[in-house]
């Protein structure tokens, strides 16, 4: 019997449409059913990403080495990044980002503290400067060698360390090891023949070392003029270093309960050594209220702001004014009442009371860059005298009168006399106390940053001023006052003066002074 041609040819398209078996080794899954087929590109994957954790882990855990450099107490660590390069972080002042090297790598440097024994003898030996140099090259050279060799045996360990971990298996656990030890040799094969020597010459500042091109001049001329500039940053060293030293030893005033004491700062131009001293006059004197009257920053530049950070911890409520070299960015800064609930910002004659006083201000009308010419400003401030002056009146007359008035410019202070017992001012960096026509007190104060950062620039260096004001509870009229003198750049002296104002003498302090003998 012939065979049907039509289910012939359906049984050979049938054949080749059934799923024919693989071939090769099938895996096995539990209880012999069959299991998905091991696949090689996922097994890579997952070993990578075991060994860049570990090696992650075990740089975080070990990675890092403390050494000196120069007068400064560091740490190098090696951290993974996508760009390379190297960080040195000098808090609180910023950072300093240099592209030294293209590698999956990045050189981290934190300046932990400024060694004041190491520093003092730069400034008693100046020969050592002419070595300076190379001992720091020689200082980052050693550390460099010493984090190489702790991050091999870091990236090694932490890798071997995961890999044992997730497989527990030896063998896939030494080859997460290999792995990671030939990641990170070329990575540091990356990075030395990528290596930039002349990176330093093109930094990039952030933090407040923004402003560092403009204070000690471009990188190049750094480089051009090395012997003065070693000399002036030895000097700012060991200056910072002895203003924490002297403010430590201030001596200790025991407060009358029926005073109130008001701590006058002016002028800080960014110089962080005067939240520590300000800090140390706060707890030893039992301020009651700080008083800025301005210039706290130097450029008003919002990158600046971060600088003020400190202010929430002081310990005391601080009322502030604007100077001219603060900026309405800067004042903005300063009245987020979420960041700084210790903080009054006054302005156009507003009024607060505050630790039992009631202190009005107006802030600089001037900002130091769109000055014109000095006569113009003058008659600015005038002006912003007259409308403080005013305000004042209009608080009398509402029977709310003000005890102290604040104004960064003097020529402003000078307009309000008669109309408040006391007024506070700054921004000529030195100290001022007379009775004004009228009868108004003007007292201004000097600069509590000691010229700020720019103090490196003078000739002669600027002394760190700030005065504690005693007034009476009852009547709030000033009763006596201690002026705290601390030398400037490269001095070490501390002073501590008491004046009464019926005669207004200088009279010796009934207190113990710090020596003025430099150490």
């Amino acid at each position: 019997m012939a065979r049907d041609p039509f289910r012939a040819a359906a049984a050979r398209v049938r054949h080749r449409l059934r799923p024919r078996p693989r071939t090769g080794r099938r895996v096995r899954g539990p209880g012999g059913s069959p299991a998905v087929p091991a696949r090689p590109f996922a097994r890579a994957l997952g070993l990578v990403t075991v060994v860049l954790f570990g090696a992650w882990l075990g740089l975080l855990a070990v990675g890092s080495v403390r050494t000196s450099v120069g007068p400064m107490d560091t740490t190098m660590t090696l951290r993974p990044s996508l760009t390379g390069g190297t960080k040195i972080n000098v808090s609180p002042l910023g950072a300093l980002e240099l592209d030294s090297h293209h590698a999956p790598v990045r050189l981290d440097v934190d300046v932990d503290r400024l060694d004041p024994v190491r520093s003092e003898a730069l400034v008693q030996h100046p020969e050592r400067l002419s070595g300076l140099e190379e001992e720091v090259t020689g200082d980052v050279s050693a550390g460099t060698r010493e984090l190489a060799l702790r991050s091999c045996v870091a990236v090694v360990s932490g890798a071997t360390a995961l890999g044992l971990a997730v497989y527990r298996r030896p063998r896939r656990a030494l080859a997460a090891g290999g792995l990671a030890l030939a990641l990170l040799a070329a990575s540091g094969v990356s990075a030395y023949a990528t290596w930039n020597p002349k990176s330093v010459l093109e930094p990039r500042f952030s933090g407040l070392l923004s402003s560092a091109p403009s204070v000690v001049g471009d990188a190049r001329s750094i480089v051009t003029d090395f012997d003065v500039y070693q000399q002036e940053l030895a000097r700012l060293v060991t200056n910072v270093t002895k203003l924490y030293d002297a403010t430590s030893t201030l001596p200790v005033y025991r407060p009358d309960p029926a005073t109130l004491r008001v701590l006058h700062v002016s002028d800080i131009h960014l110089n962080p050594a005067a939240w520590h001293i300000i800090g140390s006059l706060v707890e030893q004197y039992d301020i009651d209220v700080i008083i800025d009257s301005g210039d706290t920053m130097d450029h008003g530049a919002a990158v600046e702001n971060s600088f003020l950070d400190p202010v929430s911890d002081l310990g005391a409520p601080y009322v502030w004014v604007r100077g001219n070299h603060d900026s309405a960015t800067t004042q903005k800064y300063l009245r987020d009442a979420g960041r700084f609930k210790n903080v009054h910002v006054l302005d156009d004659g507003r009024a607060v009371n505050v630790g039992g006083l009631r202190v009005a201000g107006i802030g600089d009308p001037e900002f130091t860059p769109d000055r014109t010419g000095p006569e113009q400003a003058e008659d600015v401030e005038r002006t912003a005298g007259l409308r403080l002056a005013a305000a004042l009146r209009e608080q009398q007359r509402a029977g709310t009168p003000v005890d102290i008035a604040v104004t960064h410019e003097p020529a402003a202070a000078r307009e309000t006399d008669g109309t408040v017992p006391l007024v506070l001012a700054g921004h000529v960096h030195h100290r001022q106390n007379e009775v004004m026509k009228l009868g108004t007190r003007l007292k201004v104060e000097g600069s509590t940053g000691g010229g700020g950062l720019r103090a490196v620039q003078n000739k002669k260096p600027e002394q760190v001023l700030a005065s504690v004001l005693y007034l009476d509870r009852s009547t709030r009229r000033l009763q006596a006052w201690d002026e705290i003198t601390l030398g400037g750049l490269g001095l070490t002296t501390a002073e501590v003066s008491r004046h009464l104002p019926e005669a207004n003498p200088a009279l010796p302090s009934p207190l113990p002074t710090a020596p003025k003998a430099s150490r």
